[in-house]
């Protein structure tokens, strides 16, 4: 069936392929006051064409008057099959997503069989915050399609975690990735996931129990050594990030954040070096930048650092952070006009930064 190819990320944009289905047509607007009066089968067509015109309110954007629409639907026919789903499809629509799990619900009371608003319900579930309540429904999505669905396997497998399920997690993850289940592969993207989601601790167990099963596996000292980076326990950082680079050496990365972990040891000589070689492998990213411009800003080489930074502004001129640090260079080279410009426009852009949802 068709539907068994959408695409999560279509779903949880709202392209919803119900929404799509049914065409549109010009008798949709007949006057509905003449329906009682009507043959039957030419009341059929209306109340069908109710359903259409909700549709092409959908598509328009227009949800509220097609929720409007279906609610007065299946208040005057509680027996028509279909609308609790395309007010379940409404309700979603509008980021409603208790409103939407609670209809396709009913929907499936209605018809076991609508495999879509199995996957929407779970989905609905899992952007209303309530991830226990998904598990069911993302499972029974997994299990339609095992191996050719990302995105379903990685929503199920967020949902573990915030459960605290991690070995399901795991494995959900190991789906996604194509590995087997207790490979060390499937507990390094299982870390990678915990840590993006602020499990920490447990992101470190599933971190070093890669390492133990493969010691050679890339990224896997990486990522310890930035999780104890981001805990502030720099000589462990510095030696899982210097066993990376023995595994590794062409990943900038390492190179970047083995120098962070140095300048934060005020190391600062072997810190540039290292940023030297991170830039030298990418050019594109603006982090070793902006680091560089803070070493060498603590080298006394504030000149270098204002090229620097100015270098991170124009890859990336959004960040307030390398406005802030070039107005504190600047302000240190006694150019005071520039120093207030930058640090004026710094504190705008972490204002409008802080003020995205």
């Amino acid at each position: 069936m068709m539907w068994l190819r959408i695409h999560f990320r279509w779903l949880l944009a709202g392209v919803l392929s119900a929404c799509a289905v049914l065409p549109v047509r010009a008798q949709a607007l007949q006057d509905v006051s003449k329906q009682d009066s009507a043959p039957p089968a030419a009341s059929s067509a209306r109340r069908d064409s109710g359903l259409e015109q909700a549709t092409l309110l959908m598509q328009q954007g227009r949800n509220d008057e097609a929720l409007a629409l279906l609610e007065s639907t299946a208040a005057a026919e509680p027996a028509r099959r279909g609308v609790l789903r395309q007010i379940g499809i409404a309700n979603y629509r509008k980021g409603d997503f208790l409103k939407a799990a609670a209809n396709f619900k009913k929907a499936l009371d209605e018809d076991p069989a609508d495999n879509e608003a199995v996957q929407l319900m779970g989905l609905s579930y899992y952007l209303a915050g309530r991830p226990a309540e998904a598990i069911a429904p993302l499972e029974k999505v997994q299990a339609w399609f095992p191996s050719a669905n990302v995105d379903a396997a990685y929503i199920l497998g967020v949902c573990y975690m915030q459960t605290k399920d991690y070995p399901n997690a795991r494995k959900a993850f190991a789906r996604m990735f194509g590995v087997p289940g207790d490979s060390a592969a499937a507990y390094l993207f299982t870390a990678r996931m915990l840590l993006r989601q602020d499990f920490a601790p447990v992101a470190e167990e599933y971190a070093k129990k890669a390492v133990e099963l493969d010691p050679k596996l890339p990224r896997a000292h990486m990522l310890l050594g930035e999780l104890y980076l981001y805990k502030s326990r720099i000589p462990e950082a510095v030696e899982q990030f210097q066993k990376e680079l023995e595994l590794n050496p062409g990943e900038a990365a390492v190179y970047y954040k083995l120098a962070d972990a140095y300048s934060r040891l005020q190391k600062y000589e072997e810190a540039e070096k290292l940023l030297q070689r991170s830039i030298w492998l990418d050019s594109t990213s603006t982090g070793p930048y902006i680091l560089m411009g803070k070493v060498l800003e603590k080298k006394g080489e504030t000149a270098l650092a204002v090229r620097a930074l100015q270098r991170a502004i124009a890859m990336d001129p959004n960040n307030p952070m390398p406005h802030h640090l070039l107005g504190q260079a600047y302000r240190e080279l006694g150019q005071a006009e520039n120093a207030e410009r930058e640090l004026k426009l710094a504190e705008q852009l972490q204002t409008h930064e802080n003020a995205k949802p």
